[in-house]
């Protein structure tokens, strides 16, 4: 696996250590008369924590469309000269983690693609389960030659979407992904455009967020609120699972692909999303706050102090010493400037592991009872260092308590956990792993407690990485995982160059070279 960029934005504290992984964030902007493609640069920015990988923008200016993209984050990878490079009135911009698809250039979106009357950029967050079916529709649909994107490398569920909307003379983009949609299986929230038109579309789950916004000269679609916010936007609504929303000249006009069978991803109000969103109506902070009271309820204790795991566990723990009465406090600090790093540490300084990015407030801690909360415990190496930690510094009880339930089984709808046997709940039970992590206890909120606190019906939840039961049917196993395209050799014959004719500029040249 390559290196990632530095600066990464997730909560894994060990070189090596690999936590729960986001989804892509994704932003889309019809203006006229707004740097749109300003506009996306900061709805990305806000949407960082959802992929470090790669990031790119598309935009239009009613005749051709340009796209610039490469690997890092947003602030790496575009600079003034390449956003003002980026002219038009629509614009949709991507921020990626892997799902489906290798770490590559290739692979960053979004994607591009020819339709019957002009082109297509289209930017994913999510995941298809359905991936295998798709590259032989691709193949039975538009005969064996590569085309477009897959005629370039990228390996993604992405690039079979662009492939299929290409469409034929008869239909327009917005008949051929009314054809489409329909066909995609798993979680997908798209923003795509043509030349003239933005849309926006949403797999008939909701399985991942998407927002709709209005400016006072257009509107906007991003994966979560806080982006319409950096950008002056109001929150209008959830784009609604199984709609396909079409923006141009004429308005905003709804159609409906699919009847809704929601099935929310629960690990969004656990981990993923932003606090400050507001996610199917309810405040992520708010239901994270009150899990760590259903976990104060659920798992007492009598300790001097409660501390988080900086920053993903704040809230829960802000709950718990609410609930309990135990006093909130900061027991570790944060090098907010490390991410993943790019110099491999030494045998000796890999043994300190967790102190690159944290350190305990030995003052805070020492002689105390603490109670440690943290989201999520997925192969439990970081808790085990942390918990090692805070017992040097002096500290004289470590209770650690979680705000999710064990982690049991993978996900397949876009986010990318350990594998399954790397699990640590998989092998032990809770006792077990609170003592191979070396805590004086652990305890976890239970599932029923976890969906209480979001405020959502827990039938129209996805809970699938805790309970094993997934509410979109799953292919046999052959048929999925993250590399299926890299190993399968697709139907398709000679690559195509179906983006020959797209015309690019000094900012749009990354658009079909890697510079």
């Amino acid at each position: 696996m390559p290196l990632r960029p530095d600066g990464r934005l997730n909560h894994d504290l060990m070189p090596g250590e690999k936590g729960p992984q986001d989804a892509c964030g994704v932003f889309g902007v019809w203006a006229p008369g707004e740097e749109v493609a300003k506009l996306t640069y900061f709805g990305l920015y806000a949407l960082q924590h959802r992929g470090q990988e790669s990031a790119g923008i598309a935009t239009s200016n009613g005749d051709q469309i340009l796209v610039y993209k490469d690997m890092g984050l947003v602030s790496q990878v575009f600079d003034e000269t390449a956003l003002n490079a980026l002219n038009g009135h629509i614009a949709l911009g991507h921020c990626r983690y892997s799902t489906t698809g290798g770490v590559t250039w290739e692979n960053a979106q979004p994607t591009l693609g020819p339709t019957a009357s002009g082109t297509v950029a289209l930017g994913h967050n999510g995941n298809l389960i359905n991936s295998a079916e798709l590259v032989d529709l691709v193949a039975e649909r538009y005969g064996a030659q590569r085309r477009g994107e897959l005629a370039r490398g990228n390996t993604t569920d992405t690039a079979l979407i662009t492939a299929l909307l290409a469409g034929d003379a008869d239909h327009t983009l917005e008949t051929t992904a009314l054809e489409v949609l329909p066909r995609l299986r798993g979680a997908f929230s798209l923003v795509f455009m043509d030349e003239s038109t933005l849309y926006a579309a949403r797999d008939p789950q909701g399985v991942r967020p998407l927002v709709l916004g209005r400016l006072e000269r257009g509107w906007v679609v991003a994966s979560e609120t806080p982006a319409l916010d950096i950008v002056g936007a109001s929150y209008v609504r959830d784009v609604e699972p199984g709609e396909l929303i079409r923006i141009d000249a004429e308005g905003l006009r709804s159609t409906r692909f699919a009847s809704a069978e929601r099935a929310s991803c629960v690990f969004e109000y656990v981990y993923l999303a932003r606090p400050d969103h507001t996610l199917n109506g309810r405040s992520v902070h708010a239901a994270r706050v009150e899990m760590g009271r259903a976990l104060a309820r659920e798992h007492p204790v009598e300790a001097d102090l409660v501390i988080a795991t900086p920053e993903s566990g704040t809230p829960a723990a802000i709950g718990y010493a609410t609930e309990s009465g135990i006093p909130f406090g900061q027991g570790l600090t944060k090098n907010a400037y490390v991410g993943r790093t790019f110099i491999q540490p030494s045998d000796t300084l890999r043994q300190l592991g967790i102190r690159l990015k944290l350190n305990p407030l030995r003052d805070n801690v020492r002689g105390k009872r603490l109670v440690v909360v943290d989201d999520s415990i997925v192969r439990g190496n970081t808790q085990r260092a942390l918990i090692r930690m805070l017992r040097e510094a002096g500290a004289a009880e470590v209770h650690v308590r979680i705000s999710s339930p064990p982690v049991k089984w993978p996900c397949f709808y876009g986010i990318d956990f350990a594998s399954r046997a790397e699990l640590i709940a998989n092998g032990l039970g809770v006792e077990e792993i609170g003592q191979s992590l070396g805590a004086d206890s652990l305890g976890y909120i239970s599932t029923e407690g976890m969906i209480a606190a979001t405020e959502q019906p827990a039938s129209q939840l996805c809970a699938a990485c805790f309970t094993g039961k997934y509410p979109i049917e799953l292919p046999s196993d052959e048929q999925l995982g993250k590399h299926l395209l890299e190993q399968a050799e697709l139907p398709l014959g000679a690559p195509e160059d179906g983006l020959s004719s797209l015309a690019v500029s000094a900012g749009g040249a990354g658009a079909l070279d890697h510079p």
